[in-house]
């Protein structure tokens, strides 16, 4: 009798196993958590082989880690620390077994990093990777692992290490981390792998962007590698072209060129389209595929019946495989969940595939505003926040809930939404300010004020932007002292060189329009410095901003010939580099103006009716009121009294609408909440100094300043292995 239970504790043992990996086949992953939970638990786990136990707790730790497919549940929040206790749990079970294969002991550190990173322990994630490559290095030496999978899990652990790093701030030694991996790949020979490691090194640049000759140089090899892959690899490698054409945009913004930029984003917009076609496809054959598994499941079939299921099943399996291009069919059906970006056992992603999605509606907006095609903009703006609304109501963030209530192991995902929700309402507010539709435009402050006060520590990247914002529509409405205010805050909130320099030119144009001659004074004084400083920014859009801003004070100087060619050049780097029409428009307004005191009304009638066409465009009323101003005085000087007199006419009509917005506007209770000179008041949280030091990464706000071309730009919060998305604006306005 003594060796009974022992023998009914193994047989309930491989029981247990034998259902996990039937609930597995299925792709019933809590069912198959369960049952590897039990096996684990006594008096099961004691029947245990040691290195049985391990495998199953390695493949619990997985599931735990990665819940994959429709039917997997929300990782709960105690997840990520059982799969750690689990893997930790391996690691001394393998360690001292010499029969224990070195892919499974490397499989082990691979899996204890991922799980340090979803807990952000980044110090031991780190340890257990260096151990991981010293384990690697031993077992390569000793000819327990052969030479290609050796080099595929120096590729593995290389990026792993490189991202711990990125999220430690260490760029230098990711960069150095991630050269490794390109080294290993090109031994390898996998092209993939090559792309990969190459468009992580651009990543890194443009996280830290210190050299702009290196910066270009890793541009510039992920783009010859990429065009050449032959077009069937690119058709497969889908996360890696968005990745790729990603980042090739992120730099194109920063550098200013916005027509490649333009042409990416038409690129990401179709892929997307491509993909979203293709992931129904996928939906529609994997939902038959399990429809057919079940009922091959089911006991009493004839033969007949089975010989045509099995058939059917593998033909649904052969096109499933050949619509993702994997060779794994766990990765087709995990086709929903993951843009995958290498092959295993590395099957990194960059964002969840939704928030790609997304990402290609905000480019959308960043390079169509400019333009002025507000109507795209408006429909990519309510799809993208439709979107990302969804994404946070499955992470549990509903009314009432804040930071506080987050788990470490969705803080990431949550401030990635999060920082891109704020981004969206940043430009529905640009767009709003340039339409003067004031009322939407403190509606949508008032939500990133509401975000930002909930998510004070996710969302800290983001408190200057709003302040700026609140600058922007202070100086809409004519509050031009709050304005000045707000923009000076904005400088004090930010480490980023190119929003200081920015708001310092929102400020002084925001003390120009206020005309006393103390104001002007205070103008120059942060015109002054800015000036001197605009050659070391990259790309164009803030040396055209402070030519505008300059040219604007010269004008008051009455220095008309130097002001006229200074703002000459501006305009031409904002039509030929910026494309941004309402800065143009402005522009010209000047000229105009310009034109018509040198006594030159050929030229300031053409100028004027130039800029007045793009002020319609843009349905940009304060700018068209100001550029019907000088018309009036134009026809005076002519001596066109009925020209004169319609001009004013339409002049008046147009001041009395803007009146009409701006007393509707002031009477919201919101208003002045917006233009007072405060900061936003936030509840301190009792955890707040823990959380700001886990957020090593997710969503710290750095300095990469990524534009958007829109006039007077300035710069947004950073996502995690994303980047920060500049936008803003706004010119001056006459009133």
């Amino acid at each position: 009798m003594s060796f009974a239970v022992p023998s009914a504790s193994s047989a309930s043992a491989e029981g247990l196993l034998a259902l996990a990996d039937e609930a597995e086949r299925r792709r019933d992953f809590p069912a198959a958590a369960a049952c590897l939970e039990s096996a684990l638990r006594p008096p099961h786990n004691a029947a245990l082989l040691p290195l049985t136990e391990a495998r199953a707790r390695l493949r619990l730790a997985a599931l735990l880690l990665t819940p994959r497919g429709g039917a997997a549940a929300p990782r709960s929040g105690g997840a990520p620390a059982a799969a750690k206790a689990h893997l930790e749990r391996a690691l001394l079970i393998l360690s001292p077994l010499p029969s224990a294969p070195p892919r499974l002991k490397l499989l082990a550190h691979s899996h204890l990093a991922g799980a340090y990173a979803v807990l952000g322990a980044v110090p031991s994630q780190k340890h257990v990777l260096h151990r991981g490559l010293g384990l690697l290095a031993s077992a390569s030496a000793s000819g327990l692992l052969q030479r290609g999978p050796a080099l595929m899990w120096t590729c593995n652990f290389h990026a792993q290490l490189a991202s711990a790093l990125t999220a430690d701030g260490d760029a230098g030694a990711a960069l150095s981390a991630l050269s490794a991996g390109v080294s290993a790949a090109a031994e390898l020979g996998s092209p993939q792998l090559e792309l990969f490691f190459a468009a992580s090194e651009l990543h890194v640049h443009l996280l830290c962007w210190e050299d702009s000759a290196a910066v270009e140089s890793s541009f510039t090899r992920a783009t010859q590698l990429w065009d050449a892959l032959p077009a069937g690899q690119k058709e497969h490698w889908v996360g890696l072209f968005f990745y790729i054409e990603l980042l090739r945009t992120f730099y194109l913004l920063r550098i200013c060129d916005y027509k490649a930029a333009s042409q990416c984003v038409e690129r990401l917009d179709t892929a997307v389209k491509s993909e979203l076609q293709r992931g129904r496809r996928i939906k529609d054959l994997a939902e038959e595929l399990r429809a057919v598994e079940r009922t091959l499941g089911q006991p009493g079939l004839k033969e007949r019946e089975r010989s045509a299921l099995s058939h059917k099943q593998r033909q649904l399996k052969a096109q499933l495989r050949a619509l993702c291009g994997y060779d794994k069919l766990s990765d087709v059906l995990d086709y929903g969940d993951k843009l995958l970006l290498a092959p295993p056992p590395m099957h990194g992603e960059w964002l969840p595939r939704t928030a790609v999605f997304v990402l290609v509606d905000l480019m959308v907006v960043m390079v169509g505003r400019p333009k002025g095609i507000f109507k795209e903009c408006g429909k990519r703006i309510d799809s993208g926040l439709q979107l990302i609304h969804d994404e946070l109501l499955k992470l549990g963030i509903v009314d009432g809930v804040t930071e506080a209530n987050l788990e470490h192991s969705t803080l990431w995902t949550v401030g990635l939404y999060l920082t891109l929700l704020l981004q969206f309402l940043e430009n529905k507010v640009a767009v709003d300010l340039t339409r003067s539709e004031f009322v939407e435009a403190q509606s949508a402050l008032a939500q990133m004020k509401s975000w930002f006060t909930r998510f004070p520590t996710v969302l800290r990247g983001c408190e200057s932007t709003i302040q700026m914002l609140r600058g922007q529509y202070a100086h809409s409405v004519g509050c031009f002292d709050e304005a000045a205010f707000h923009f000076l805050e904005a400088i004090k909130l930010t480490e980023s060189k190119s929003m200081q320099l920015m708001c310092q030119v929102y400020a002084a144009v925001s003390y120009i329009c206020k005309g006393d001659a103390e104001s002007s004074s205070q103008a120059l004084e942060l015109v002054g410095p800015a000036f001197r400083t605009v050659d070391s920014f990259v790309g164009v859009r803030e040396k055209t901003c402070i030519t505008f801003v300059y040219g604007l004070l010269l004008m008051r100087q009455h220095n008309a010939q130097e002001a006229r060619q200074r703002l000459a050049s501006g305009l031409k780097i904002a039509h030929q580099q910026l494309g941004n029409i309402q800065l143009v428009s402005q522009y010209l307004t000047m000229l105009g103006t310009l034109a018509l005191q040198l006594h030159d009304a050929v030229q300031a009638r053409e100028i004027l009716k130039s800029s007045l066409t793009l002020a319609k465009t843009l349905v940009d009323i304060p700018t068209q009121i100001w550029i019907l101003s000088v018309f009036t005085e134009l026809y005076r000087e002519l001596g066109e009294r009925e020209n004169e007199m319609e001009n004013f006419e339409y002049e008046r009509k147009k001041e009395d609408e803007l009146q009409r917005r701006l007393s509707e506007a002031c009477s919201h209770d919101f208003h002045q909440e917006l233009v007072e000179k405060s900061r936003i008041q936030i509840q301190p949280l009792h955890d707040t100094s823990r959380r700001q030091s886990e957020m090593t990464g997710p969503t710290a706000n750095g300095d990469l300043d990524i534009p958007e071309s829109v006039g007077l730009p300035t710069t947004q919060p950073s996502l995690k292995r994303l980047v920060d998305q500049g936008s803003g604006r706004r010119s001056t306005r006459r009133r």
